[in-house]
This record gives C-alpha cells, structure tokens and sequence, in this order.
C-alpha cells in the first residue's frame, strides 16, 4: 500500500479565507538554498533540477529496499528578505533569499538519503552535491490556503502580518513557508493552490488557542 502523507499529516491542510493556528512537530526535509526571483534565477531552475531526482530516487530506494512506498510531497519554500515589505507592498523578487526543500518520511534515515543523491549524481544530474538533509522545528504556525497566482499573495500576506498575528496576541519568529500543492507546470495561475505559513510566538501573557496539528 503506498502512503500519502500529504492525506495523512493535517497540516497540509488549510481553507481558503481562514487563517489557522496549529502545531507543526519537527520534520526532516531535503533542502537546496539560493536567492533571486524564482522566475528568473538560474539557481532556481538549477534547485528543482536537483531535487526532483533526488526524491524519486528515495521514494524507489524506501519501495525496493524498506518495502515503504510513498506518493512524493509537495514542493516547499522558505522564504525570507532583509525587510519583511519586500513581500508585501514592494515586492522586490531580486532580493528573496530562499529554501526549496521536500519533505523526507521520517522511516528514512540521511544514509537513505545520501544513496539516493549518489543515485542521481551517477545519472549526471547537476547540483545534488548541494542537496543538504536538514530537520526543521516551526512549532506554534499560522496559515491559511491562497487560491490564485504567486503575485496575487501579497495582499494575503499584508493580512497575516498586519492584522491577523498581531491581533491574535502573537509576533512573527521563523521564516515564510510556502507549499504548493499545485504544479505551477500544469495549472492555470488563477487555479494555483498554496498554503501560505508563517511560524509564530504569544506575546507574553496571551493564551492563543491552537487547532490539532
């Protein structure tokens, strides 16, 4: 039986409209590092790239090897700039520094891992040395889902920062999430489906309460 963890895990799941506090438990992540505007930047194109064949050559090692068969996840970004603006109201795509990463089951291990890079550096794929197995702990999150085109996100997130956090007794700790549970290659913009998250932490002397994770 394959395993869907994207069915399984509930944060990844999000409405449209509604902006959730829930608990994110640590997770391990395949994760390529760069920075630019993603439509334009040859380290993005060379990131997912590397990524991909990565990943597939896990989930055939888990099914071949551990008899674990898994649907691949979503692709995820962290994203982050000097000035918090540069996503919202001066959306200057040249200065985002940011993670692509895809989420690794937690039945397998960095030495899983680093055979499946060695798998696809020896099909000759380029920038898997770059490929880094890391464990990220966002704890307490706020999110909502974005239905449309990246561009069309700012006015989501000016809510989120500007509104919805602060009003709810909480200040931004960790980076921009991003998972897009939609193929950018393949739907319409206007039909892209995306969960935008953003870590959090009470003010001191709030109890703000949190949705199961």
């Amino acid at each position: 039986m394959k395993t869907d963890l994207k069915r399984e895990l509930a944060s990844y799941r999000a409405t449209r409209g509604r902006f959730d506090l829930i608990t994110v438990p640590p997770r391990q992540y395949r994760t390529y590092d760069g920075q630019g505007d993603p439509n334009t930047a040859p380290a993005y194109v060379r990131a997912l790239g590397a990524l991909y064949p990565v990943a597939y050559a896990l989930k055939f090692f888990s099914k071949r090897e551990l008899d674990r068969d898994y649907t691949v996840m979503p692709l995820e970004g962290l994203w982050w700039a000097d000035d918090p603006e540069l996503f919202t109201t001066r959306r200057d795509k040249d200065a985002w520094y940011w993670t692509l990463m895809i989420l690794v089951p937690d039945w397998l291990e960095a030495a899983h891992v680093e055979q499946s890079r060695d798998a696809a550096v020896a099909k000759g794929v380029d920038g898997v040395g770059e490929i880094r197995l890391e464990r990220l702990d966002e704890g307490l999150c706020v999110q909502t889902l974005h239905i449309g085109s990246f561009d069309d996100e700012a006015s989501v997130l000016a809510e989120l920062h500007g509104r919805v956090i602060p009003d709810r007794g909480l200040r931004m700790t960790g980076r921009h999430h991003e998972i897009y549970l939609s193929d950018a290659r393949r739907a319409a913009p206007e039909k892209l489906r995306t969960i935008l998250r953003q870590p959090v932490e009470a003010v001191a002397g709030t109890s703000p309460t949190v949705r199961p994770r």
